[in-house]
């Protein structure tokens, strides 16, 4: 046990050294087939929502990123991915509706999801905050230790450090 301990510890260390990575670049549809590029929002605070119609504390947290949206009118924009087929046009037209959505809602495979995820097991809701250049400064997946992420007021203090730094990373040597 020991000897799978430390190496995995070290490699944790190793990659948490490396410091923010880069967003994976995307360009996914909404239920209207308008097409939504990450490139779009260069120089704007990005919170990319992985999600399902059908998670209670997705449902909860809509409510949190509609305050997050007001509050940060012009600064941040909300992106939230569902997985096509688990997710359809339908699923979506009832959710966006019922919880009062107003920012976009795309349909993903699951290969852009990979791309952040790098796991084959999608839970929900799992949230990434990325600066306006590019780069994931935050990554929550919904737990008892996140909760305040999704629930409370976390995010935006998360937020206010993002456009606090205003500068972007350095880049590795």
């Amino acid at each position: 046990m020991k000897r799978l301990l430390i190496p995995l510890l070290c490699a944790f260390a190793l990659s948490a050294a490396d410091g923010p990575r880069r967003a994976p670049g995307f360009a996914l549809f909404d239920s209207k087939m308008d097409i939504f590029d990450l490139a779009d929002y260069r120089g704007k605070i990005v919170l990319l929502d992985f999600m399902q119609t059908t998670c209670p504390h997705c449902a909860t947290f809509a409510d949190v990123l509609s305050e997050i949206e007001k509050q940060y009118a012009g600064k941040v924009q909300i992106l939230s991915v569902v997985k096509a087929p688990e997710d359809n046009s339908n699923t979506v037209a009832q959710y966006v509706a019922g919880h009062h959505v107003d920012y976009p809602v795309l349909f993903d495979t699951g290969q852009m999801a990979f791309s952040y995820l790098r796991t084959n097991v999608l839970a929900w809701p799992h949230v990434y905050l990325i600066d306006g250049s590019g780069y994931i400064r935050g990554d929550w997946l919904y737990s008892v230790t996140t909760r305040d992420i999704f629930e409370g007021k976390a995010l935006s203090k998360e937020i206010d450090r993002v456009l606090g730094a205003g500068s972007p990373p350095a880049k590795k040597k």
